[in-house]
């Protein structure tokens, strides 16, 4: 329920968005988990977060026919996972495999797609999950959606904590050290990126759903900086520069 200009109540129509994700030692559900919370600030929107689990994958054949029949009726479905050998996680290619019957009816054709992944290392080759991510949607009809920000830390006043910190669009991409549990996951930036990332595809499916009206944020690189500067503790802040 929301309330119009004059006051007056009316229903908001609604949307289901569906995260769902395999970790292996809990990075990627963290990062799962904010983009879920960015999502649930859109009005209608009914938000799920699902994780592939192991011990649903028997002989090597992943199926759980309660999460299908979901993502059946899902309006948009996030894919997350972490990055492993320069792909996607075992697991998570046994439930992609599981998806072979959803392909046969189209049965995901015209739903909203987006993707995300987590690696210990700066780069990881992250981009070739996020593709294998996108090509996955792309055979079942799907239409993708990447991230809308522009790239953070690509200049001497940059830190870890700002927004898009790796500069990806395709997808949304996080870092975690590999010696530090998923208390710490990801960075401040990256977190609030996966949030902004959970709104943006919340948004765009109740415009695509319902013809909600839309109107689309666009910033500045400086505004960006700007607004990266403006989310950091006060600890963050890189030291000022000096002239020669």
């Amino acid at each position: 329920m929301t309330f119009d200009e004059a006051g007056h109540e009316h229903d908001v129509p609604t949307v289901t968005v569906t995260v769902v994700h395999h970790s292996v030692h809990g990075h990627t559900r963290v990062l799962a988990e904010h983009l879920a919370d960015g999502a649930r600030l859109v009005p209608g929107a009914r938000v799920h977060l699902v994780e592939i689990r192991p011990e649903d994958v028997v002989a090597g054949r992943w199926h759980d026919a309660g999460v299908l029949a979901l993502l059946d009726r899902s309006d948009a479905i996030v894919l997350g996972c972490p990055t492993l050998m320069g792909s996607v996680s075992a697991v998570f290619k046994a439930f992609m495999e599981a998806a072979f019957t959803p392909f046969t009816t189209q049965a995901w054709k015209d739903k909203l797609a987006g993707g995300f992944t987590m690696s210990a290392s700066q780069s990881g080759d992250k981009l070739a999950v996020l593709e294998q991510l996108a090509v996955f949607a792309a055979q079942l009809g799907m239409q993708w959606i990447g991230v809308g920000d522009m790239p953070g830390n690509n200049w001497t006043g940059g830190t870890r904590d700002d927004l898009n910190r790796l500069g990806s669009w395709l997808g949304l991409m996080s870092q975690s050290h590999a010696d530090q549990g998923p208390e710490q996951a990801g960075s401040r930036g990256d977190l609030i990126t996966a949030q902004r990332y959970g709104e943006r595809i919340a948004r765009l499916t109740q415009r695509w759903v319902n013809a909600v009206p839309y109107e689309t944020p666009r910033t500045t690189e400086h505004e960006a900086r700007a607004l990266s500067a403006s989310l950091r503790e006060p600890q963050d802040a890189p030291p000022a520069l000096t002239g020669a």
